[in-house]
C-alpha cells in the first residue's frame, strides 16, 4: 500500500497528481472465505479491518450491493459524541471516540476528525433536568460533559440566538461535550477500505446477497449472491437499514423498524458555526463542513419506509427550527437534501451480538447514531466474530435483552426524535 506523508502529497502535487495508486483492490469473489461481512459501509469496513489487524483473520470478504460508502455512511451528518445516559452506552460510544482521536494515524488516511465540540440545547425545564442528569451520569462514568448557561452557550457559539423575546423556544442552557465533533464520512469509508484491502481483505462491490445458506445442523455455511455462491465459516451482517431484510434470509425476525432520516446542506458560507449545535426539542442540528456548507439534520419520519427520502414537511419543520436558532441563516439557500434508512430498536440502543444461528452475527439498530460509533462498532464486532463471544463493552447489547427485559433505554439521548 502506498503510504501518505506530507512529502509524498507535495511531490504528487508538483507532478500534476500523476501516479497515484488505486486506494483499494476492486476484488472479485473467491469461492470461500473464513468470514464474510455483508455491508460495505463504515461499520462493515471497520469490522473487516480490525478482523485482519487485531485478530489475524485476513481471508475476509466485504460484500456490498452497491458501492463502498454509498449507503448510510455517505448519507449522514457526521456527528461524533459519546455523552449517552447509561454506562453501557457511554462506554460503547466513548470507545469509539477514543479510536476516532487516533484514526487518521492508524489508517494513514486523513479522516478529518475535528473535535470542535457538540452543544445540545435545552428549551424547557424538562430539557434542563434531563441534560443535567446526563452531565452527572457522564462524569461518574468518566465521560466529559458539562452544563452551560445561555450566555455561555452563545460565547461558545457566537451566531446562536439566545434572545428569548424573539424565539418560540428560548435557549435555557446547554450540555457541551468538548471532545465531540465531526469527521469526513467518505474519507472514513475510503480509509477503512484502503487499510483493510492492504491487509488482504477482498472489498467486493456490486455484489448483493440474495440468500444466507445454512447446513444440515443449522449453522451458516455461506451466502448466495448476484455474483454466485460463496462459502464461509462465519457471516457478519452489517446492513444498516436493510438488516431486517438480510436477516430474514436466515429465518430470523429482528426487533427493528426502518425509517427515513433526512439531511440537508446549504450553499457554502465563510466559517461561522464553530461547533455542532443540536436540539432534541425542536428536532434540528447543524454544523459547518470544511467546504463551508451548513450541514443540517432532521428527525426521522413518523412512518416506516425504505424509500431513502423523507416527507417534505420534515425538512420544512427542521429549517423553521434552524432559523429560530440562527435568524441570520433565513436567506441562505439549500443546495440539496437526501435521506438514509435507519433501523431502530425498541430501546433505541444497538444490537452487536451473536445470533441463535451458529456462525451468524449481527450489528444493527444504531438509529440516528451510527456514524459516531463507526470505529468502536467495527472494533467490537470484529472481536465478537473472531472469538465467538462479545467484548465486555458490547456484551449488554444482545438480541435477547428484548426477551429478558434487560433494556438500555437511550431514547432521551438521541439528538433528534426517533
Amino acid at each position: 500500500m502506498q503510504r501518505f506523508s506530507a512529502l509524498s502529497v507535495i511531490a504528487k502535487a508538483l507532478g500534476s497528481n500523476k501516479g497515484w495508486q488505486a486506494q483499494w483492490r476492486d476484488a472479485s469473489p473467491k469461492s470461500r472465505y473464513d468470514v464474510i461481512i455483508v455491508g460495505g459501509g463504515g461499520h462493515g469496513l471497520a469490522t473487516a479491518y480490525y478482523l485482519a489487524k487485531e485478530h489475524g483473520i485476513r481471508n475476509v470478504a466485504i460484500l456490498e450491493k452497491g458501492w463502498i460508502g454509498g449507503g448510510n455512511t455517505g448519507r449522514n451528518t457526521t456527528i461524533i459524541r459519546s455523552n449517552y445516559l447509561f454506562e453501557e452506552s457511554a462506554a460503547m460510544y466513548d470507545h469509539a471516540v477514543k479510536l476516532w482521536e487516533g484514526l487518521s494515524q492508524d489508517l494513514n488516511y486523513n479522516v478529518m476528525f475535528s473535535p470542535r465540540g457538540v452543544l445540545m440545547l435545552a428549551h424547557n425545564i424538562h430539557d434542563i433536568q434531563v441534560f443535567k442528569r446526563h452531565v452527572h451520569a457522564n462524569r461518574l462514568a468518566g465521560v466529559d460533559n458539562e452544563w452551560l448557561t445561555p450566555q455561555e452557550c452563545k460565547d461558545f457559539c457566537p451566531p446562536l440566538n439566545i434572545d428569548a423575546s424573539t424565539m418560540r423556544y428560548p435557549v435555557l442552557g446547554g450540555a457541551l461535550q468538548r471532545r465531540g465533533g465531526t469527521a469526513r464520512h467518505d474519507a472514513v469509508a475510503w480509509g477503512y477500505a484502503r487499510a483493510a484491502s492492504a491487509l488482504g481483505v477482498d472489498v467486493i462491490q456490486n455484489c448483493e446477497v440474495t440468500a444466507i445458506r445454512r447446513g444440515a445442523n443449522g449453522a451458516v455455511i455461506g451466502v448466495d449472491t448476484t455474483r454466485g455462491p460463496i462459502e464461509a465459516g462465519k457471516v457478519g451482517v452489517v446492513a444498516a437499514g436493510n438488516t431486517s431484510v438480510v436477516m430474514a434470509m436466515a429465518g430470523l425476525r429482528m426487533p427493528l423498524e426502518s425509517y427515513p432520516l433526512q439531511a440537508l446542506v446549504s450553499e457554502p458560507l465563510k466559517p461561522i458555526v464553530p461547533c455542532v449545535v443540536m436540539s432534541n426539542t425542536i428536532h434540528a442540528y447543524i454544523s459547518q463542513s470544511d467546504k463551508g456548507e451548513l450541514v443540517i439534520g432532521a428527525g426521522t419520519d413518523a412512518y416506516t419506509s425504505y424509500t431513502q427520502r423523507g416527507g417534505l414537511h420534515i425538512a420544512n419543520h427542521t429549517l423553521d427550527a434552524i432559523c429560530d436558532l440562527f435568524p441570520e441563516f433565513r436567506r441562505v439557500r439549500m443546495l440539496r437534501s437526501w435521506g438514509g434508512i435507519v433501523d431502530v430498536t425498541p430501546d433505541r440502543s444497538p444490537i452487536v451480538a451473536k445470533t441463535a444461528v451458529p456462525g451468524l452475527y449481527v450489528n444493527c439498530g444504531w438509529g440516528t447514531g451510527g456514524f459516531k460509533a463507526t470505529p468502536g462498532s467495527g472494533n467490537l464486532f470484529a472481536h465478537t466474530i473472531a472469538r465467538d463471544e462479545p467484548h465486555p463493552i458490547n456484551a449488554p447489547f444482545t438480541i435477547e435483552r428484548f426477551r429478558d427485559g434487560v433494556l438500555i433505554d437511550e431514547a432521551a439521548a438521541a439528538a433528534v426524535a426517533h
